[in-house]
């Protein structure tokens, strides 16, 4: 059998795509994810346990064996769907003409399959390093200062990333002579065990913990409105792979996860860019994928993936939509926007499709793997992160569920010019709001796929009939509060997050500091240079003339004196 890396038809596309224009490059690029995902699925098949598993690509560096490509069920799940997700992406994306962007796009998507399907840390680092690399130029794309900002900070966060998981994988060769990507564990402390804590805080990075977020909710509304769709899709779903399969089971990320799934609801919930909304909730999710990591049993790790599944559809869907609007009024403010269900009748359907598959109602996708997760965490014993999820799940209809559709298409009415955005971009957003549909109302094709066999019916009475409640007295809370004029209005502002610290504050301190160095220095410099005159005037005044230094000396005291310093030198030097 011929084995091709998921990756090298990806790479090949994007370099073909430098050259290549119009209609040849569109089928090139439509093609490249399908056959691509032929391919996989021929690969994959045969692997029909979590233990089994493909290999093949090996090379040596050093005294090293490094793995090109490694598939089990975990790794096989994230690539069928990383292809999903570039044939979406892609189709969304054909009005663009713009070959910086085409080709960032399917180096990037190429990059995260490389890196799922790495056997090897090492090879795992040179993915993790492509992502970063190309990633940017998506944000970059949109060419204006916002965004080439806003791309700077996110290469920068990332380049740390990568400097922290290198740093790991040289501890970690050096304690067990071996690259092999597996489980690591956090056992013991950071000095005990610097390999696991370094490469957990690379991972950390991406997957948008808390306090290393703001990369997230900075650059992805900077993006272009199709490159912001593709961003969503990869680089948090690749560490959320890279996690639970190198950190199950580790209790500290079920409380990491938790307050992920928590405290982006405030942001969103008064933030005004509906994109940043998207962004924020896009943590608040991940939220949920690392709690179940954290817990680490079948179901859990199952939860965990799943919604990781579902997340690139109804998150994808809920950014196509949003990058229409943006596409099509060239405004993304809520306050901005209004009444559009109107101009975009299918356009708002859509986004009401990806609204209630986040918000997990029965018979769409969250639903079926949100469930899990929160089922998992009951059954471990962790009531209090029930509740915490209990509530997060309430503020996630509350932010993205009712917020996005209803100030983009429904309350005031912004009466802007508008039209359906172009036929590929509903195309795209139809094939994810069919997904949305299929996983929920047929979850098997989904749980099918999942690492871990397991005997789960989401569809129970108590399941459905908790998850309508909370979403009634979410619907009626937000009624409520909008009568009251209580909710937060949609008004244009500046909303301070944990990276004013290292965007404002540090640099403020920095300036501050350098300022006062040189204030110091200046003050310092003036007295040197006083004490120089004093010294010189000094000088000046023994050479006046009626200065010591004026007065006329016999030629007879000049010789004794020297007589004198030399008979000291003599007496000095045989002691």
């Amino acid at each position: 059998m011929f084995e091709v890396a998921p990756f090298i038809p990806f790479f090949i596309a994007a370099a073909l795509g430098l050259f290549l224009r119009g209609w040849a490059r569109s089928l090139l690029f439509i093609a490249v994810p399908i056959l691509g995902l032929v391919n996989l699925w021929l690969l994959g098949s045969g692997n029909s346990s979590a233990e089994s598993g493909l290999y093949f690509g090996h090379y040596g560096i050093l005294d090293f064996n490094l793995v090109l490509f490694k598939a089990d069920k975990l790794s096989l799940l994230f690539g069928y769907l990383f292809h999903v997700a570039a044939l979406i992406a892609v189709i969304y994306a054909l009005h663009v003409r713009d070959t910086l962007q085409q080709v960032a796009s399917l180096l990037y998507a190429g990059s995260a399959l490389g890196a799922v399907f790495a056997g090897d840390l090492l090879t795992l680092f040179i993915f993790w390093e492509l992502l970063a690399l190309t990633s940017v130029f998506l944000v970059w794309a949109r060419r204006n200062d916002r965004a080439y900002a806003a791309g700077l900070r996110y290469f920068t966060l990332h380049i740390l990333s990568g400097l922290l998981l290198l740093g790991g994988i040289i501890f970690y060769s050096q304690v067990h002579s071996s690259l092999a990507f597996g489980f690591i564990g956090l056992e013991g402390s950071p000095l005990d065990n610097p390999a696991g804590w370094l490469i957990f805080l690379a991972f950390g990075i991406k997957c948008g913990f808390p306090f290393f977020h703001g990369w997230l909710t900075d650059a992805y509304p900077e993006s272009t409105p199709t490159g912001t769709v593709f961003l969503s899709a990869f680089t948090t779903k690749v560490a959320i792979y890279a996690m639970a399969r190198a950190f199950p089971g580790t209790e500290l990320l079920v409380y990491i996860g938790a307050t992920m799934a928590c405290f982006p609801i405030f942001y969103a919930v008064i933030e005004n860019d509906l994109r940043r909304v998207l962004a924020y909730s896009l943590i608040n999710q991940l939220g949920f994928m690392v709690v179940g990591i954290g817990i680490g049993t079948s179901l859990a790790i199952n939860g965990a993936v799943a919604h990781a599944f579902n997340d690139v559809i109804f998150k994808g869907l809920l950014f196509m939509s949003m990058g229409a609007v943006l596409h099509v009024t060239g405004k993304i403010n809520g306050s901005e926007l209004g009444g559009l269900y109107k101009k975009m009748p299918k356009t708002t359907v859509l986004c009401i499709i990806g609204a209630a598959s986040i918000s997990a109602f029965p018979l769409f996708s969250g639903f079926v793997s949100k469930s899990m997760v929160m089922s998992a965490a009951i059954k471990n014993g962790y009531d209090s992160v029930w509740l915490i999820l209990l509530f997060a799940s309430a503020g996630v209809f509350h932010h993205a569920g009712i917020k996005i559709p209803y100030f983009a298409f429904f309350a005031h009415d912004a009466k802007l010019p508008a039209r359906e955005p172009p036929v590929n971009m509903l195309v795209a957003m139809s094939i994810a709001a069919a997904l949305c549909l299929t996983v929920g109302i047929y979850p098997q094709a989904l749980y099918s796929l999942l690492p871990f066999e397991m005997a789960y019916t989401p569809y129970d009475v108590t399941h459905v009939l908790t998850q309508l409640q909370l979403l009634f007295f979410s619907a009626l809370a937000f009624v409520w509060l909008n009568l009251r004029h209580l909710y937060p209005p949609e008004l244009p502002s500046v909303n301070l997050d944990v990276d004013w610290i290292y965007r404002r504050l540090l640099p403020d301190a920095a300036r501050g500091l350098t300022n006062r160095l040189f204030a110091l220095d200046q003050r310092l410099r003036a007295r040197a240079i006083r004490g120089i005159e004093r010294l010189v005037g000094g000088v000046a005044d023994h050479h006046r003339a009626d200065g010591i230094m004026a007065r006329n000396w016999l030629t007879g005291s000049m010789v004794a004196g020297v007589v004198l310093l030399l008979g000291i030198y003599l007496v000095l030097g045989s002691l």
